[in-house]
């Protein structure tokens, strides 16, 4: 029982300590269990042989008595691996700190070697341990480097031999026979120490290796997607198992050229340029395509792919035997499907948006002719040209045909002019006028409307506004409309308010009225062809809800705006905003044409 605690104490002793050293290993060298492995290693061997040293400092003292100067000096020495070990620890700086250890050894061993003796000093064999330590950098530059530190000693100690300034050896705490063969010894069971670390160093690496291999081999196998690497030439050497899923083949018929001969030929220029673009420029590149997939005892039709593509980058330090393109191909068929049926549906709906614009421009023109008669000849009957009608309800009868004649004339109007606007052939010529004319005009033609229905038509104009660059009469239509729509929904006794003004570059026309407002869940739809506040068939108020959708539209072609406010029972205000800066030319509206965005 005893012993077995003993073996539980020591593993969790020994996995302290390792955790221990561990901490101590730079952020920088913590990405790779590798590179930690390393950096544990050398910190570990150099603070436990730091900590040797000052263990055996006492015992030192009490076998050989007080030491010498230079004897002190070679002991201080013995403690700088733990300075070495505390910079890699700080820094994370693996090749400096094998550089550094390499050179420390060396001197340390050159100058022990001298004080017992020289070239003839049993601690010669420990030379061979500094280029055998420096292997474990796995950098040849720091092994020949660490050679060289190490015949630079056996230079130094050749040299001060020939110039007899080797002390004599005669305070060896052994013979020199004796203490020529413990040196040999520790100097091969150091070298045999690392040996094994190598040996292991070696393993961790199979093993990561062996575990990445592993790793990126179920990663290819389990991928829905088929990954591929392709040579120079642009054949598969390499297909995943999905191949099998994607184009109902095993993975051996798409290796070469087998993947090439599957692509659609329409679609092998496509094909051939990706790869070879993806090679030359060295950069990712994507292309779809459509490859032959086989159906068993179906026939083989053919599948929508999207392959994406890059090139081969080998890792930090690490050189790529042939380059090479790896690949990455997915079925996007559902899409494709996707993106048809987007299409089809915009095309349904421009065909049917043409249809209907093309509609009411015939429609109105239709109704436009027999409007004007009937308008013209009962405006005749009622100011009784050609003599009187003799029954009074005849003139107030045709009083009636005129005004409702005038009304659908006005809504065909505005038909025409939406669906030209619609169309794409309402055509604006801008030129600079008079701002405050214009309102002024406009407010003199609705003055007699606001009076009739008892209404105060108010008229504020800023003064200074400059000439406006703009279709006059475009500008004329939107404020009469707006004007008449607030005159329209205003109750007897209101006012209505025409203000024109300078604000941030634009010019506004803006009419405010204290009439019946906008409920917030109608404001946002006003603007739209055929739409009113109040949409209802029992409505009190009269329009077809194309006034402000034609207003709209006019100011988008001058580079404008519409803009509504509106609180229920407190009044609305409608500003045209204008800008003063558009060009001097005509324009003409952009046809419309619904944005798609793929699946």
């Amino acid at each position: 029982m005893a012993r077995s605690e003993m073996r539980v104490f020591g593993r969790e002793s020994w996995r302290g300590l390792g955790a221990y050293f561990r901490s101590l290993v730079h952020d920088s060298a913590r990405l790779d269990a590798l590179t930690v492995a390393r950096h544990q290693s050398f910190i570990a061997s150099r603070l436990l042989g730091g900590l040797l040293a000052l263990c055996v400092f006492p015992i030192s003292l009490v076998v050989g008595g007080k030491p010498s100067i230079l004897g002190a000096f070679a002991f201080l020495w013995l403690l700088t691996p733990i300075a070495i070990a505390v910079f890699l620890s700080r820094t994370g700086r693996f090749g400096a700190a094998h550089l550094i250890s390499a050179a420390n050894l060396a001197g340390l061993i050159t100058y022990c070697s001298w004080l017992t003796g020289g070239l003839g000093s049993g601690l010669i064999p420990w030379m061979v341990v500094v280029p055998l330590e420096a292997a474990l950098a796995t950098d040849r530059r720091i092994v020949l480097w660490s050679a060289g530190a190490a015949g630079l000693g056996l230079a130094i100690l050749a040299a001060l031999g020939l110039l007899g300034l080797v002390p004599d050896a005669h305070g060896l705490p052994l013979p020199p026979q004796e203490f020529a063969l413990v040196g040999a010894a520790t100097a091969t069971a150091y070298a045999a120490g690392l040996a094994v670390m190598v040996q292991m160093v070696h393993a961790g690496s199979e093993s990561d290796v062996r575990a990445g291999e592993e790793r990126y081999r179920l990663l290819a196998e389990n991928a829905t997607d088929m990954i591929t690497r392709h040579d120079d030439k642009g054949r598969v050497v390499f297909a995943s198992l999905a191949a099998q899923q994607l184009l109902g083949e095993s993975v051996q018929k798409v290796l070469g050229d087998g993947l090439f001969e599957r692509v659609h030929v329409a679609d092998r220029p496509a094909y051939l340029t990706a790869l070879s673009r993806c090679q030359a420029n060295n950069e990712a590149m994507a292309v779809e395509f459509r490859v032959r997939r086989a159906g068993g005892a179906e026939p083989a039709r053919y599948t929508w792919v999207e392959m994406r593509c890059r090139p081969m980058r080998p890792a930090d330090g690490a050189k790529l035997d042939q380059p090479g393109i790896v690949a990455v191909t997915r079925d996007i068929s559902d899409r494709k499907a996707q993106e048809a049926e987007l299409l089809r549906a915009r095309d349904e709906a421009e065909s049917a948006s043409r249809a209907k614009t093309q509609f009411l421009a015939s429609m109105s023109h239709e109704l436009r002719t027999p409007l004007n008669a009937v308008i013209g000849f009962s405006e005749i009957l009622n100011r009784e040209l050609f003599g009187a009608l003799g029954e009074a309800r005849y003139r107030d009868y045709a009083r009636l045909i005129h005004e409702s004649g005038e009304h659908l004339l006005n809504v065909v109007n505005d038909i025409l002019d939406m669906s030209k606007i619609e169309a794409g052939k309402f055509k604006i010529v801008k030129e600079p006028f008079n701002v405050a004319s214009l309102v002024t005009s406009c407010c003199d033609i609705m003055r007699h409307t606001a009076e009739q229905k008892s209404l105060t038509l108010k008229v504020d104009i800023a003064p200074g506004i400059p000439e406006l660059p703009a279709d006059k009469r475009a500008c004329k239509q939107m404020l009469l409309n707006v004007i008449a729509n607030a005159i329209k929904f205003t109750e007897p006794g209101g006012w209505v308010r025409v203000s024109a003004r300078v604000e941030k570059g634009n010019v506004v026309l803006a009419v405010a009225d204290n009439g019946i407002g906008i409920a917030d869940a109608d404001l946002a739809k006003l603007g739209n062809p055929f739409v009113q506040a109040n949409s209802s068939y029992n409505r009190s108020h009269e329009g077809a809800g194309l006034g402000l959708s034609v207003v709209k539209g006019l100011a988008r072609l001058h580079g404008g705006s519409l803009e509504l406010k509106s609180r229920l029972g407190e009044g609305t205000t409608a500003s045209i905003v204008l800008p003063l800066d558009t060009s001097l030319e005509s324009v003409e509206a952009p046809l419309h044409a619904p944005a798609v965005s793929a699946a």
